[in-house]
């Protein structure tokens, strides 16, 4: 697919505020986005957009805290951008807050259609990525992993840090997307994986 238009709607602050707002019979369609803290999901949303300040981009881990949702081509479905787990400098009462907003989304969003899990190449998943896709499989969500940071390896680096990645998350090393913001591989792979999740019938 591609995608000709991209705009930010609105942040929520709990996943309680969310689900009273939303429309389940006419709700369109939605695809989020999660992955550990500095992770790179601004980059990838701005990437796979084509518009390089949708998402705000942070050098600084953990600065997105809310649930933020991006129309994508006027209306064809919503990205849904959830705050990144496991930033160690963060407070318990934070980190738990992050944990319900993001539980709370799941677990009641009725549109939510597939889940981009972000993963660091470079980095062998941690507990809380295994924890992330056990709770996907949990409740029945489809997802795809995006092992982001693909650049800063070499070639054969990377395919070893696939491999890693997906003995790791026991799952097939075909079903990890190798991206990189900075030179777009995965790129086309991953709208190819939106129009597979969103038109499955062509």
């Amino acid at each position: 697919m591609l995608i000709k238009s991209a705009k930010f709607i609105k942040s929520y602050a709990s996943s309680n505020t969310y689900v009273n707002e939303l429309d389940t019979e006419n709700g369109l369609p939605e695809i989020c986005v999660v992955g550990r803290s500095n992770v790179g999901k601004s980059s990838f949303i701005n990437t796979v957009s084509g518009i390089s300040s949708l998402a705000r981009t942070s050098s600084t881990p953990g600065r997105t805290r809310l649930i933020n949702l991006f129309d994508i081509n006027n209306g064809e479905f919503t990205l849904v951008d959830l705050p990144g787990y496991g930033f160690a400098k963060a407070s318990k009462g934070e980190r738990d807050a992050w944990d319900r907003l993001i539980g709370g989304y799941f677990e009641n969003s009725s549109n939510l259609k597939h889940v981009f899990v972000l993963v660091d190449i470079r980095i062998p998943p941690t507990v809380l990525d295994k924890q992330m896709l056990g709770y996907l499989y949990h409740f029945g969500i489809p997802f795809s992993v995006i092992a982001t940071k693909t650049d800063k390896l070499s070639k054969a680096q990377a395919a070893r840090a696939r491999q890693v990645v997906a003995t790791e998350l026991k799952i097939g090393k075909d079903n990890i997307i190798p991206f990189s913001s900075q030179t777009k591989q995965g790129k086309d792979e991953v709208l190819a994986r939106l129009t597979q999740i969103l038109y499955p019938e062509v």
